[in-house]
């Protein structure tokens, strides 16, 4: 079930299903990197005005499911019209900032995104564009990243299925609004 927060800017209520702290796992694959499973760490957050912030962290993991080194980090601003058209601003680590325009699916939550500016620094390495698609499914976030350089042409080179984080904060807030239970506890089942 997804909650509206009452502080949510109204812009923002389309975009809703992204808000929260997620988890998961995905691969990595392009020409000339390391082809690898990675873990990731996805933010949305607001704080009342018209933008959801983003900030991802993700790894390399070993054959285990054990973080071996970080792989990438990710930030940026989301903003959504009243046309559902997407912008997101978004700068990496790797020295790269970008400007990606799209859309919100028609009565799905599924957003399509194509870079329409890239700036890199000198020590980035070779990047021209890319194309994103985010989707809520069964309530999970699921991403594909598509990229282009130079040398390659745009084609997929990252994807991930990701699960809602429940925060001990999160726990403690829902367990007060809970309904005082029994002394046994088990009736509360009944």
């Amino acid at each position: 079930m997804i909650e509206i927060p009452s502080d949510l800017h109204p812009d923002l209520v389309p975009l809703v299903f992204l808000l929260g702290k997620w988890t998961g796992a995905g691969v990595t694959d392009f020409p000339g990197e390391e082809k690898a499973n990675f873990g990731q760490e996805v933010t949305f957050s607001h704080d009342g005005r018209d933008f959801l912030e983003y900030v991802s962290h993700s790894w390399i993991l070993d054959a285990e499911g054990n973080k071996v080194k970080p792989l990438e980090t990710e930030s940026g601003f989301w903003r959504i019209d009243k046309d559902r058209k997407v912008e997101v601003v978004m700068t990496r680590d790797t020295g790269v900032v970008e400007i990606w325009y799209g859309e919100l699916a028609h009565q799905k939550p599924q957003i399509d995104l194509v870079t329409d500016a890239v700036a890199r620094t000198a020590a980035s390495g070779p990047y021209t564009g890319g194309k994103r698609l985010y989707g809520y499914v069964k309530s999970d976030l699921m991403w594909v990243g598509e990229k282009a350089t130079p040398e390659v042409e745009l084609r997929p080179y990252m994807s991930a299925h990701l699960k809602k984080t429940v925060t001990p904060e999160e726990v403690e807030a829902m367990a007060k609004n809970l309904p005082d239970l029994p002394d046994d506890g088990i009736a509360f089942f009944r």
